[in-house]
């Protein structure tokens, strides 16, 4: 729907000292050997374009030799930050094949490409601003999703792990048209991932803001879609920018569901998926607890923006919960607690994973 686009262009949220703290406990906070300005200084670039030659938004970038040859370096110590918690015997097989820019996206990524010389093997990671929504984001997707994801960060800088997957967009266009049987599992899926979205208010997942991981299996396939963007977790005002299903570009997935569940396996599914929640919540109780400590303190979006969200979740909830909620941890919080208790057979008592007036 044209009404979900952002209402301008999110501003980068700085880190503040509570929230540094949590990284550095929790093991994300890291001293690494580059930071995002030094990606900055680079001498040429030309547009990126995909195997049909079209603009991927995205610009190859060229450093002089002394900047390449110091950036080989330090990337590939990242690397293996990344993938070998720092061990170094790796390094002397890899080096870095390529870097892309994108300023389309707010915090203006470099996409890092690490090529293996001894078989030609890839792989990419970002190097990105360091912003709290996106750090937010990223913890909640780690705490109450199914999926790992890994990120360091360092003073203005963050660095994350390529997701991998077929694009959202890219899915939609050529993967819907299969058997009636995988159409039903990506039906299912994207209502579990609708849920997700919401219960945490991650917002933004159109198309190309997720990507889709696909299994094959004894018979069809398994699906599972993954936000690749964290960046407007609990950022804008309006309920409905939290929910995939309201915005336009997914609108082939909404009419498989349409076709092929009805609203009692929709809600079955949804409960399915409030239950796994609560039960990786159950799994992290005081690592969630720790975040939320310092989430609800936090200003990561402005007071009118706060408002307009506060008013729009008592709305939807038909509730009172949120009347004191005055920052966007405060509001996740609420509705963490409330989507898990809302018709759920279990005690209330078991959600309240943190004491926070």
């Amino acid at each position: 729907m044209a009404g979900n686009k952002p209402s301008k262009k999110k501003v980068i949220i700085p880190v503040r000292p509570a929230l540094a703290a949590y990284l550095n406990r929790y093991g994300r906070a890291v001293e690494l050997p580059v930071q995002y300005d030094d990606l900055l200084r680079y001498d040429s670039c030309v547009p990126l374009l995909d195997h049909d030659g079209n603009d991927t938004y995205w610009e190859q970038v060229y450093y002089n030799e002394y900047e390449r040859s110091h950036l080989n370096q330090v990337l590939t110590q990242v690397y293996s930050l990344l993938k070998t918690d720092g061990d170094t015997e790796v390094l002397q097989h890899l080096e870095v094949a390529r870097i892309d820019y994108c300023t389309f996206g707010n915090t203006k990524p470099f996409r890092v490409r690490i090529i293996n010389r001894l078989n030609d093997n890839y792989d990419h990671f970002y190097v990105k601003r360091a912003d709290a929504s996106r750090i937010y984001g990223s913890e909640l997707e780690e705490l109450l999703s199914p999926n790992s994801f890994m990120y360091f960060y360092d003073q203005d800088t963050l660095i994350e792990q390529h997701i991998a997957g077929i694009p959202g967009d890219d899915f939609i266009q050529n993967n819907l048209q299969s058997s009636t049987f995988n159409q039903i599992r990506i039906a299912k899926e994207f209502v579990k991932f609708n849920e997700r979205c919401f219960v945490r208010l991650l917002g933004d997942m159109r198309a190309y803001n997720y990507v889709v991981d696909m299994t094959p299996d004894i018979e069809g396939a398994q699906y599972r879609l993954r936000a690749i963007d964290f960046d407007q977790q609990s950022y804008e005002g309006r309920s409905s920018f939290y929910q995939p299903k309201y915005f336009k570009e997914n609108n082939p997935i909404i009419f498989l569901g349409q076709e092929h569940m009805n609203v009692a396996t929709m809600v079955q599914y949804q409960m399915e998926e409030r239950s796994l929640i609560a039960n990786r919540i159950k799994a992290s109780i005081r690592r969630t607890s720790s975040l939320f400590e310092v989430m609800v303190e936090d200003q990561i979006s402005t007071p009118e923006k706060v408002q307009q969200l506060r008013v729009e979740l008592s709305r939807h909830h038909k509730t009172r919960v949120f009347d004191n909620c005055d920052s966007m941890g405060k509001l996740v919080y609420e509705n963490l607690k409330l989507v898990l208790d809302k018709d759920f057979k279990q005690s209330t008592t078991t959600f309240d994973f943190t004491r926070i007036e």
